[in-house]
């Protein structure tokens, strides 16, 4: 295993990272190439997240044991961070064509939350909005490169959408419910990811070459790394944001 490259600093002040990229169960496979993997740290002390008021919404409340809170940062019990976007920025050959979409990605909204919160979908795959409450549900894209929609839920069903543009991130909010946020990053290429509940990221079949890595958080902003593979080997690195 080699060592990572240079890295830059935190957008924000938060401090030297080496390396992340997230793995995400619904990436297109790409098989043979080069391997990244690591954890996603987190130092210092993590903010409560707020509170949900479901009073309103007694179908939702019922989903929990304890009151749900909103996700904004979630620190994993090891001490690592969910909800990370990693991705390669730049550094993939002109000659790389990326593999067809395998299926849609699927955004639940049960719970009157959204899951997942932090997720990557290709450029022209099909985004399947689904609405588990059987609530009525507004969820609305704000995108910049994107045309955004806004789409009106009244009950259990399944709306699909497609991005025509890369952009990193857009935000998706319910109109109806305040608290409910996810953010999704779009790509033209399969190298992307988000950190999960152990805070792990694997990502694999990278094309020989020197990659600009960017990890974005909703609350601590950017990080950038720069990484170099050859062949089939398989590097590792870890991110570390700070609490603020």
């Amino acid at each position: 295993m080699g060592k990572l490259g240079s890295v830059a600093a935190v957008a924000g002040g938060i401090g030297l990272v080496a390396l992340a990229l997230a793995g995400w169960t619904r990436q297109p496979a790409v098989q043979g190439g080069a391997s990244v993997t690591g954890k996603v740290k987190f130092t210092g002390k993590a903010p409560a997240n707020p509170v949900i008021d479901m009073t309103e919404e007694p179908k939702c409340k019922a989903k929990y044991t304890a009151p749900a809170r909103e996700q904004i940062v979630e620190v994993n019990p090891n001490g690592t961070l969910a909800d990370v976007f990693v991705y390669v920025k730049s550094g993939l050959p002109a000659s790389y064509k990326a593999p067809a979409p395998t299926g849609p990605v699927t955004l639940d909204q049960d719970g009157c939350r959204y899951h997942p919160h932090v997720f990557g979908i290709l450029v022209g795959q099909t985004l399947a909005i689904k609405n588990s409450d059987g609530i009525l549900h507004n969820i609305k894209a704000k995108g910049t490169k994107n045309r955004p929609f806004n789409i009106s839920q009244p009950t259990t069903m399944t709306s699909e959408r497609t991005f025509t543009a890369s952009e990193v991130m857009v935000p998706l909010e319910c109109n109806v419910h305040g608290w409910m946020h996810a953010w999704v990053g779009v790509l033209p290429h399969p190298f992307f990811g988000v950190s999960g509940t152990d805070g792990s990221y694997a990502i694999r079949g990278l094309p020989p070459g020197t990659y600009t890595i960017e990890a974005w958080h909703e609350k601590y902003g950017t990080q950038t790394a720069t990484v170099t593979v050859t062949g089939s080997e398989t590097k590792t690195g870890d991110f570390s944001f700070a609490a603020k």
